[in-house]
């Protein structure tokens, strides 16, 4: 099974500090980065920007691609491609799939993940992005 998804990251609004954004899925009670399973056809990066767009109801600007995760459910391989994204503009709306998010700085995030494979896609990102900060200096904003 093929899978795709993005560790969604902001800068906070007032402080500027990066915040990694969680789903909270209540199938399997768990915290994770958005992800979910490709459609026939459909590349990896298109399904990790749909799956964002579906569970937290953010657009976001993908960047570099992150480790890919290789796992077993129930008995069978499944491979997630991440890549590390920003969020842009959107608003989450709960629902049957995901009934949470929350945006949470690195460290809390960490601790909040349910898996330890979901820790290790964190980590590269913060590796990606220079002292965990992305490459540009702030969030976007009209006119700039």
């Amino acid at each position: 099974m093929l899978a795709a998804g993005c560790v969604l990251w902001r800068r906070a609004e007032r402080s500027g500090e990066l915040e990694i954004c969680l789903v909270h899925r209540p199938r399997y009670d768990d915290w994770s980065h958005p992800k979910g399973k490709l459609k026939r056809g459909e590349p990896a990066l298109a399904a990790a920007r749909r799956e964002v767009l579906e569970e937290t109801g953010h657009h976001c600007v993908p960047g570099a691609p992150l480790p890919t995760v290789r796992y077993l459910v129930d008995g069978r391989p499944k491979e997630v491609f991440y890549w590390a994204a920003e969020a842009t503009d959107g608003a989450f709306v709960p629902g049957s799939e995901v009934d949470r998010v929350c945006w949470l700085s690195p460290a809390a995030a960490r601790t909040r993940l349910t898996r330890d494979r979901d820790r290790d896609v964190l980590d590269a990102l913060l590796t990606a992005l220079p002292d965990g900060r992305p490459d540009h200096p702030g969030p976007r904003t009209s006119g700039s």
